[in-house]
């Protein structure tokens, strides 16, 4: 899925303001969080953005660079602004389409998700004429996260805990609507060379200091087997393991004859999700 994310305004366009607040920074805001966190945890999806920095592009650049690109998907990042009393969430879908269209479908998808999680008061789905929902070749969705001159919704927009879970529930409904696969977890084996296990630390500490004065750096750690405690002296962890045997073989070569090697799978990523 190409997806062609375009936070609104920028530049010498601040878009609305209030409460020391401009709305261009809290949709870039936004959408950076929905960029790295759709491309961090989901696969077959491909994101570019009409702006990365606070620059400024016209709505028809906009537009005209999603259609050549190919995009699947139209996702325009918006804040609202009206009389400092109006607050809520609100999205909008181009005004001559069907309830029954697409487009239609997808909005119904990101709605549930986004409204979900972004603590705000439910404005609804709507539809208009706004020209990236119109000049755009693709189904098309603009956001409107939250009143920007309303007190309890500019609380929430400065909030870096509130930007990340709106992201997460774009990303969600974008999950779900185009059927992304989540990444695999990623792990790798650890060859770990063990100088010791002992029962008391002052024996570990004793090992350590032991391998210390023949030049080889270690640490003691933890480990608990059938509810004991003990303290195991490590002298390195490597990726390969010949690096591991050659380690073991220093370690052996300083007088500690009982040495050993141990795997470990560790996991060095794990996709995250905002869903209960």
């Amino acid at each position: 899925m190409k997806l062609y994310l375009d936070p609104g305004h920028g530049g010498t366009d601040n878009g609305a303001s209030g409460n020391g607040l401009y709305e261009k920074n809290v949709n870039l805001a936004i959408a950076l969080r929905i960029r790295d966190t759709l491309l961090n945890n989901y696969d077959n999806v491909e994101v570019r953005m009409s702006r990365t920095t606070d620059t400024t592009k016209s709505l028809q650049q906009r537009t005209n660079e999603a259609n050549a690109w190919g995009a699947d998907y139209f996702l325009s990042i918006h804040c609202n602004a009206f009389n400092g009393s109006a607050q809520g969430y609100e999205d909008y879908i181009h005004s001559n389409l069907a309830d029954s269209s697409l487009t239609a479908q997808y909005q119904d998808i990101l709605h549930t998700e986004i409204t979900r999680v972004n603590q705000l008061t439910n404005r609804g789905q709507k539809k208009a004429n706004f020209h990236v929902l119109r000049e755009s070749n693709m189904p098309a969705l603009l956001t409107e996260n939250g009143f920007i001159d309303n007190s309890h919704d500019a609380n929430l927009m400065k909030q870096a805990s509130w930007l990340q879970a709106v992201a997460e529930g774009h990303v969600n409904g974008l999950a779900t609507a185009f059927n992304l696969p989540p990444k695999q977890a990623e792990s790798e084996i650890l060859y770990k060379v063990i100088a010791g296990s002992f029962r008391a630390r002052e024996n570990a500490e004793e090992r350590a200091a032991y391998l210390s004065n023949r030049g080889i750096d270690s640490f003691i750690g933890t480990v608990t087997v059938n509810g004991v405690l003990w303290y195991r002296v490590q002298a390195g962890a490597f990726s390969t393991r010949d690096n591991a045997e050659e380690r073991l073989v220093a370690v052996r070569n300083a007088g500690i004859t009982d040495a050993y090697i141990i795997e470990e799978q560790t996991i060095t990523r794990a996709p995250v999700s905002s869903r209960n």
